[in-house]
């Protein structure tokens, strides 16, 4: 089995010391072993569920989120329908969130093209004030 210090494990995860202690504070990184001289000391499945954090947060997990799969994870055959079911509402919210982005990108392609054929004033400019003209 390894053994790393907070900061080898910082490292190898890819991350500050610092979030790491911030992790152990907020519950989604167990309290970590200490050493004869109180040091920290991290092994393989600390690593493993670094890993795991680094994973859902790309999949825009809150960290809320991640604690309650962490807590899920413990029984993956148990707890199976309520793992669907926050991945389904994160699935939701990135739909909406896409929704909300293809609006966005055809407004601006608008206004890009109105500013192309535009001889005076700025009409990006204007769509950004509003109603204040």
């Amino acid at each position: 089995m390894s053994s790393w210090s907070i900061g080898e494990l910082a490292t190898r995860a890819g991350m500050s010391a610092d979030t790491l202690r911030y992790y152990e504070k907020i519950d989604l990184l167990p309290r970590a072993l200490r050493d004869s001289g109180g040091r920290r000391r991290y092994g393989d499945a600390d690593l493993a569920r670094l890993l795991f954090i680094q994973r859902a947060q790309a999949m825009n997990f809150s960290l809320t989120e991640i604690g309650n799969l962490l807590h899920l994870r413990e029984r993956p055959q148990q707890t199976r329908a309520d793992v669907r079911r926050v991945a389904g509402e994160k699935l939701a919210q990135v739909e909406t969130r896409l929704k909300s982005l293809r609006l966005l990108r055809n407004e601006l392609r608008l206004l890009l093209n109105l500013c192309a054929g535009s001889e005076d004033g700025c009409p990006i400019l204007e769509s950004l004030d509003g109603d204040r003209r």
